[in-house]
């Protein structure tokens, strides 16, 4: 046995620091359903579209040069993002996935004993990102599935020092109209940053939603993320971005990889958003499904939470043989996956992406067949 200084006994083996142990690893929503022949996803919130074809083109194109490291200042991607925006590219930081982001803007502001405030039923990764950084997450209770400024605001104390607000939130799919946002941030102390994380912003159509962007350009606490992995459909590439004030960039670009993103990913990224047009046809595809959706299975008798984004959130009742559990089990029996968000507090939902015209009807079909007692059937066969 290894004795420390001062006859204290020293560890066995390497510790992680305290509060690493603390943390509930993120689970992503499962991909498999054993022995189904044709499975639909839907746990995820990937887009039936997939990206566009120019990105798929610059992605293979790319695959021409994989000796060559990436730019490290991922520059054509910022370029293109800018262009799209009208931003400087100076004020623009780039990332693997916005949980990257997440986690770079998190380590360069939070420290032991330092707080972090986020809603009820927020992102996972605020949490984890938050401890990861020594940080401890401070949660603030939600309204009706939406997050409450009050509540946050009141969380705020002389420990915080960053505010992380999805809007719209996932796994709800409900958004804080941009005049709350604003009264949240012209709450904060000058030395708390707000982080609006729009993930699904391109999917809002509401007159009273803006993404952040306004705040994220003319106010000093303030940056707002983005990612591509949902509406353009480059999941599988990891590439998020950020925007906001020079002093923000320049604090998360010290402590940034080198080469953080590969070159596919920036090539693929910035054909992805210079196609307006396929964007536009994502942006049609949700807004024709998600209401269908919400429409037939209201009719089913099951609660659907009002969303903005491309899933919808759908309440199973406690009654035995009509629980969520079940209901994903019976659905996964059928290839059907949709995503369990116990983990985000609400045990008896289930989280279902807006997938192509042939999934959907699936799904509708699937949990009219559950209602009716097909699941109870099957469990007694």
């Amino acid at each position: 046995m290894s004795i420390a200084s001062e006859g204290a006994v020293a560890p066995l083996r390497p510790e992680p620091r305290p509060g690493v142990k603390t943390i509930k690893a993120y689970v992503p929503g499962k991909s498999a359903a054993p022995g189904v022949a044709k499975v639909f996803k839907l746990s995820s919130n990937e887009t039936p579209l997939g990206p566009s074809p120019a990105a798929r083109a610059a992605y293979a194109a790319a695959g021409a040069r994989l000796e060559d490291y990436p730019d490290g200042a991922a520059t054509v991607l910022r370029e293109a993002i800018a262009r799209v925006y009208g931003l400087d590219p100076a004020r623009i930081i780039c990332g693997a996935g916005s949980d990257e982001i997440l986690n770079l803007v998190a380590h360069a502001y939070v420290g032991p004993g330092d707080e972090v405030v986020y809603s009820e039923h927020g992102f996972l990764v605020y949490p984890i990102a938050t401890r990861a950084a020594g940080g401890t997450p401070v949660v603030a209770k939600e309204r009706e599935l939406v997050a409450d400024v009050d509540a946050l605001l009141a969380a705020v104390t002389d420990r915080t020092r960053i505010v992380f607000l999805a809007n719209p939130n996932n796994p709800t799919g409900t958004y804080v109209p941009f005049e709350e946002v604003r009264r949240l941030h012209a709450g904060l102390p000058a030395n708390v940053l707000l982080v609006l994380d729009a993930a699904y912003a391109e999917y809002v159509r509401r007159n009273d939603y803006e993404t952040g962007l306004e705040l994220a350009l003319t106010a000093e606490n303030v940056l707002m993320t983005r990612t591509f992995s949902k509406i353009h459909g480059l999941a599988a590439l990891r590439i998020g971005w950020a925007v906001g004030p020079a002093h923000v960039i320049d604090a998360m670009n010290r402590i940034r990889g080198p080469f953080n993103m590969n070159a596919p990913a920036l090539a693929a990224g910035a054909a992805a958003i210079a196609d307006a047009a396929h964007v536009e046809a994502a942006v049609a595809h949700n807004l024709t499904w998600l209401e269908w959706l919400t429409r037939e299975i209201t009719a089913l008798g099951l609660e659907v939470t009002p969303s903005v984004g491309n899933f919808i959130l759908i309440h199973f009742p406690e009654a035995a043989g009509r629980t969520a559990a079940e209901a994903d089990a019976f659905l996964t029996r059928r290839g059907l996956i949709l995503r369990q968000v116990s983990s985000y507090g609400l045990p008896r939902c289930l989280r279902m992406t807006v997938g192509s015209e042939e999934a959907n009807r699936l799904v509708v079909a699937a949990l009219a067949d559950f209602l009716a007692g097909a699941g109870r059937a099957e469990a007694k066969a």
